[in-house]
């Protein structure tokens, strides 16, 4: 904890240069557009739309350089990160599978190369193999102690492992090294990993300062981060100006329409988030979109619309899930749906033997919560807890498996909390909390705000 406090303090001190962000995000993954290997002579022409994106003219010019050097690693290298950054801008992680394509071509070249190194570790991230990326970037690092970016990679790596204290190490040293957009939101994320959202909020705003406006994607990452920051601390205005401001920035931006849209849940506006959702799917059809619209559509009492949504979903997610090596988003819905409950709690587990990061642990809990396992579901609740995070989700989670096992204290605290958080954290769970929380304090005889 000390060096969290450190980090705290110290970087109110810091400047802002900018370098190549690469900080951990939510992803605002798209449906099943299928990923094109390269083409025979080692390049794949851009689409339309790809051309469109800031990053289309570094594919571009990155295809150029290969084209005239072919054996030269550098041309593989620069369309590499300008797919990785293409996979970003329009939410097709799909995409990485090209870029992962060029590095083999960089590394065939010549196999030693640093910059192929620390972009297959960024690379292995985006593919949640967290320790084949920790042990890369580790490599890099060791090659060239003095370059902040490696630092990133591990941050990044050892927090979706649960290796906190490393994880605020590597952190530590990163942003010593340079304080940058880059450095700023991993600070940002790991105070609101301890539960200091005010210092997450500074942190990040910091990131959005020092972020280039010739890379609008990174600039509109840092507003949405800033605006769900803010939305814990129950500034919803606030929070919704900074997602409108993402969405100017860079328009049609999946994550900041993603988060426009749970600005207007909270807002109480279900047909005005349906709508952005809707647009989305019109627009490129993706998994999480229709999953949100699904629970939307079973809100407003639409069941067959509702339905259909979901198996829109579940299909897609499953291929999302394959590809990304993630199955949380797959085991979150079938838990909250009451079903497949046997198969998302052997997919927890198996997620748990390799990570102990606070969601994974809460994954687990909330598994063996459905399948009623309540002690070992609080075991695992606890884990998820103890670095004070302060999410809604995992203090609901938490507060229910309380009330399960009698704890009626334990249940209105957590429930309470989660709800002061974010009182619209989930269309459908927020009301099961809702009802939880009035049912434990009927039964504690205490009437129930109005």
């Amino acid at each position: 904890m000390r060096k969290i406090i450190y980090l705290v303090i110290g970087l109110v001190f810091l400047g802002g240069a900018v370098a190549f962000f690469s900080a951990r995000a939510i992803s605002h993954r798209a449906g099943s557009v299928s990923a094109r290997a390269l083409e025979g002579d080692g390049v794949r022409r851009e689409s339309a739309a790809e051309r469109s994106r800031p990053s289309g003219a570094q594919i571009a010019a990155a295809q150029q350089v290969i084209a005239s050097a072919p054996t030269d690693p550098r041309g593989y290298n620069l369309l590499a990160a300008a797919l990785m950054q293409n996979a970003r801008e329009t939410g097709d992680f799909n995409v990485n599978k090209r870029a992962e394509e060029a590095l083999a071509e960089s590394f065939a070249i010549a196999p030693h190369n640093y910059d192929a190194l620390k972009l297959h570790a960024k690379l292995l991230l985006t593919f949640h193999r967290f320790e084949e990326a920790l042990k890369v970037a580790r490599r890099a690092q060791s090659l060239n102690p003095q370059d902040h970016d490696n630092y990133g990679a591990m941050t990044d790596a050892l927090v979706e492992l649960g290796e906190y204290p490393l994880a605020v190490e590597a952190a530590q040293k990163m942003i010593d090294l340079r304080p940058d957009t880059s450095s700023y939101a991993r600070v940002s994320y790991l105070r609101w990993l301890h539960g200091d959202t005010r210092g997450a909020v500074e942190a990040m705003r910091l990131a959005a300062e020092s972020a280039s406006p010739q890379d609008p994607e990174k600039v509109a990452w840092c507003h949405v981060q800033l605006g769900e920051a803010l939305l814990t601390l129950g500034e919803q205005r606030q929070a919704e100006r900074e997602f409108d401001r993402a969405i100017h920035i860079f328009p049609d931006y999946g994550m900041a329409l993603d988060a426009k849209a749970r600005a207007r849940i909270a807002a109480n506006d279900l047909e005005g988030a349906a709508e952005i959702y809707r647009r989305e799917n019109e627009r490129e059809p993706s998994a999480d979109a229709a999953l949100a619209l699904g629970e939307l559509y079973a809100r407003l009492g639409r069941v067959d619309e509702a339905q259909k949504q979901y198996r829109i979903f579940e299909s897609l997610e499953r291929e999302n899930a394959a590809g990304e090596n993630d199955m949380h988003h797959l085991i979150s819905y079938w838990t909250n749906h009451d079903t497949n409950l046997d198969e998302a709690l052997m997919l927890a587990q198996k997620e748990r033997a390799r990570r102990k990061d606070v969601f994974t642990c809460d994954t687990l809990a909330w598994s063996l919560y459905k399948k009623g396992h309540f002690a070992d579901a609080k075991r695992s609740s606890d884990e998820a807890l103890r670095l004070g995070t302060r999410d809604a989700r995992l203090l609901y989670h938490a507060g229910m498996i309380a009330y399960a096992l009698g704890d009626r204290r334990g249940a209105e605290n957590h429930l309470r909390e989660s709800l002061a958080i974010n009182s619209s954290f989930d269309v459908l769970q927020a009301e099961v909390a809702r009802r939880t929380l009035a049912s434990v304090k009927r039964k504690a005889g205490v009437r129930p705000a109005s």
